[in-house]
């Protein structure tokens, strides 16, 4: 197959590099001609130590040369950037390319899907390509490590999903296909603010009990927003919801579990990120997170608390005081 990579991050020289040990043919674009350069140069990608990029993968700043007769383009561009993106490429697809969007995130003004963002492109421009939704537990240092990873497919064109699916198949990654594709992508944008609020616990010195609460807890917002939204009960009990939770919560590799964990020790969000230096997408999702909150009535404990830290720069340790003196109430 014929496939570009639409962003030339870590996830997206994951994502390549994995489906080129699969010898599919394999096109990344990157809208920065250093980094194109860097990377058709070096072979290697600078956050992701001790993994080569094979030969075969091609580099591009052309997104008509990425499209040109491309079964499928994952768009992988952080989500504050997938709309742009996505209405420069959409002039050059072919009738029949499959989209996926491999980024987790939620429009803040409109509060779309990733895949609902593609999708109103697309009919703008008076095309029906399929669309598809890719999201998990998934970490890029891994998988370009060449770990066994699990990954839902998305869609609510089953084909669609089948057909990315077998994509995968021989990789070192394993999808499984799922119809609710906006429960899949409720789920990958929220546990990034829920990460967050893991993180700030754990740099506040908290422990395990702590933080096991935190993400039980956390999982349980997220169901009862994605029901009020129409999504499907099993969605957040598989990998997309808490198994993507847990990893993005607890593991070395979570930008948004540092961030917090930055935070929590006490410095500005904005130096946090800095720090990190890559996207942060909790960031990000905040936003969309507090707009869905109350659009849908809902009562987000942990998501309303990483806004009194974030957006209002209310003390860490004084929200955690607020928590824990919430009314008592039966699970």
């Amino acid at each position: 197959m014929k496939i570009g990579v639409l962003g030339a991050g870590t996830w997206g020289t994951a994502l390549g590099r994995a489906l080129a040990l699969n010898r599919h043919d394999i096109c990344i674009w990157s809208c920065f001609p250093e980094e194109t350069e860097q990377l058709a140069t070096t072979r290697k990608h600078p956050h992701l130590p001790g993994a080569e990029i094979p030969e075969s993968v091609r580099f591009t700043n052309s997104l008509d040369t990425l499209a040109h007769q491309a079964d499928f383009i994952l768009a992988v561009v952080p989500s504050v950037y997938m709309r742009k993106t996505v209405r420069d490429l959409v002039p050059f697809l072919e009738p029949d390319t499959i989209l996926v969007s491999a980024a987790k995130g939620i429009e803040s003004d409109t509060l779309m899907t990733l895949t609902e963002v593609i999708r109103d492109e697309l009919e703008k421009a008076g095309k029906q390509n399929r669309v598809c939704a890719l999201s998990g537990p998934t970490h890029a240092e891994e998988v370009a490590r060449d770990m066994p990873t699990l990954i839902v497919s998305a869609s609510e064109d089953p084909d669609a999903a089948e057909a990315v699916q077998r994509l995968f198949e021989g990789t070192c990654i394993r999808p499984y296909v799922n119809r609710d594709e906006k429960g899949v992508q409720i789920c990958g944008a929220l546990k990034n603010v829920e990460a967050l609020a893991v993180g700030i616990a754990r740099g506040l010195g908290y422990g395990d009990n702590t933080c096991a609460a935190m993400m039980t807890r956390g999982m349980e917002e997220i169901r009862r927003l994605g029901l009020a939204m129409g999504c499907t009960e099993k969605t957040f009990f598989g990998l997309a919801g808490i198994g993507d939770l847990i990893v993005t919560a607890t593991s070395r590799h979570s930008r948004n579990n540092r961030a917090g964990f930055l935070i929590g020790q006490g410095m500005k969000a904005e130096d946090a990120v800095k720090e990190i230096g890559m996207v942060v997408e909790g960031m990000n999702a905040l936003p969309a997170a507090i707009a869905l909150c109350e659009k849908f009535g809902m009562d987000m404990p942990l998501i309303n608390a990483v806004r009194d830290i974030i957006r209002d720069g209310v003390k860490p340790a004084d929200v955690v005081m607020q928590l824990m003196n919430r009314s008592l109430k039966a699970e």
